[in-house]
Order: C-alpha cells, then sequence, then structure tokens
C-alpha cells in the first residue's frame, strides 16, 4: 500500500497543530529540538521515543548532544511527510 505525502493544506494543518515543530527540507520534512536537564533525561527521552518508533514502524532522524535532541520527521517512502509523521510528532510531543 502507497503511502500519500501530505497535501499543502494538510501540511499546514500538522503545523498548526505542533508549533514547536517547523518545516525543514524544502517542506519535505518536520524538525523539532529537544532540551533536557542532562545526558541522562535526553538519552532517556530517546529511548522512549525508539520504542514507540521502532512499533510503529516509523523511525526518526536525530541528533544528540548531552542534553539535547534533535528529530527530524520524513517518510522516504512518500516523497515527503505523511500521516505517519504526524502521528509520530502527536505522539513524542505527548511524551515532553
Amino acid at each position: 500500500m502507497a503511502i500519500a505525502e501530505l497535501t499543502e493544506s494538510e501540511r499546514t494543518s500538522l503545523l498548526a497543530a505542533h508549533p514547536y515543530w517547523s518545516l525543514a527540507r524544502e517542506g519535505k520534512a518536520i524538525e523539532r529540538t529537544f532540551v533536557f536537564a542532562d545526558f541522562n533525561a535526553a538519552w532517556g527521552f530517546m529511548a522512549r521515543v525508539a520504542l514507540l518508533a521502532e512499533k510503529a514502524d516509523h523511525h526518526p532522524e536525530w541528533f544528540n548532544v548531552y542534553n539535547r535532541v534533535e528529530i527530524n520527521l520524513t517518510t522516504h517512502d512518500a516523497g515527503g511527510l505523511s500521516q505517519r509523521d504526524a502521528d509520530m510528532a502527536t505522539a513524542i510531543d505527548a511524551m515532553v
């Protein structure tokens, strides 16, 4: 089953629902930076997101330095943002 890329209107709705996320990669991805008290808190957050991602079979691109975690969501199979990214952003936002 093909995964549909979000329309312009759907991308606008996604950003309205997730104000801490911003468009990246010419509108093909969303990104957010999280800052935690220390490395342990950042790593624990990453572990929880990893469990979610594995269950959803939708894995983020991310970068971690000490207490900072940068997450980038895109759906390669759709060629950009999809509902899978919106769902993952919702789940991640619920954790913090």
